[in-house]
């Protein structure tokens, strides 16, 4: 657990969905993934005076290589500022352990200013859908009711790399959190809950949920077309986005996607 205080507001950076290779040279659906990953850090690089935090939410590897984990951290790094990571379906949470050695980037309990942040892990191996085992379960509950209790924290904010709503588009039904029900039990128990934030859908989407805002960012690579009944990738440009987080428990958020960046990728692809 780690307890920060910063200027106000508290400037988070979402950056989701990599999919890194050991090798640089690796493509997903065609695309050089640490190529988009990199223009997209030149972006921030550009666009972000101030970067208080760093949330990575998942599939930061396609192969799940310590060399792929290695690739982010030398990316990210680049930003100045400390990040979290939180394991996807295509990641390996032991070797991102092992990548992580000796630094906080596992760490799932953040205490900036007067929020609360919690990273949980979705994952169930070798699975493409997410599911919160027991213990994710129980450190959310315990760590939500300690939120709830505490005179310090007013507002929380939760993690994960799954989607805990339905996705919007058909071939994605089966995909998303399975136990869904269980995460929104506990999260509507607790009234200090502002925010969620995913990935895995490769979109843009910034709604209410049972009176909780949800974020969901674009990959730094491919991207998945909105409302589609099969797997169809979108032409859009990859991104990142800002999350800014006021004391009054208000939210600012925005999308930055990559300009004039020219890139290939397969767009007949039927899945990956």
């Amino acid at each position: 657990m780690t307890s920060l205080t910063t200027r106000h507001p508290i400037r988070l950076l979402q950056i989701t969905d990599t999919h890194l290779y050991g090798s640089s040279s690796g493509k997903l659906l065609e695309i050089n993934t640490q190529d988009s990953m990199d223009h997209v850090v030149k972006s921030v690089q550009k666009n972000e005076e101030q970067i208080d935090f760093i949330l990575a939410t998942g599939d930061i590897a396609q192969d799940a290589s310590l060399e792929a984990y290695n690739n982010f951290m030398d990316a990210i790094g680049k930003l100045g500022a400390p990040f979290r990571w939180i394991p996807g379906n295509h990641d390996n949470p032991d070797v991102m352990a092992e990548a992580a050695y000796d630094t906080n980037a596992c760490e799932k309990l953040l205490y900036i200013n007067n929020w609360q942040i919690l990273f949980l892990d979705t994952t169930v191996e070798g699975r493409v859908h997410g599911r919160l085992a027991r213990k994710e379960l129980d450190f959310l509950s315990d760590s939500l009711a300690a939120a709830e209790a505490s005179k310090e924290v007013d507002h929380c904010l939760v993690c994960l790399h799954h989607n805990p709503i339905k996705g919007n588009a058909d071939w994605m039904k089966d995909i998303g959190l399975h136990n869904r029900l269980e995460f929104f039990e506990i999260v509507k128990q607790n009234s200090k809950v502002a925010c969620i934030v995913y990935g895995h859908v490769h979109q843009e989407l910034d709604f209410q949920y049972e009176g909780i805002r949800c974020l969901c960012t674009p990959s730094t690579c491919v991207q998945f077309k909105p409302n589609a009944t099969n797997f169809t990738l979108d032409e859009v440009d990859p991104g990142y986005r800002t999350i800014k987080l006021y004391e009054d428990g208000s939210i600012d958020s925005e999308v930055i996607r990559v300009s004039g960046y020219t890139y290939e990728a397969d767009f007949n692809s039927d899945g990956y």
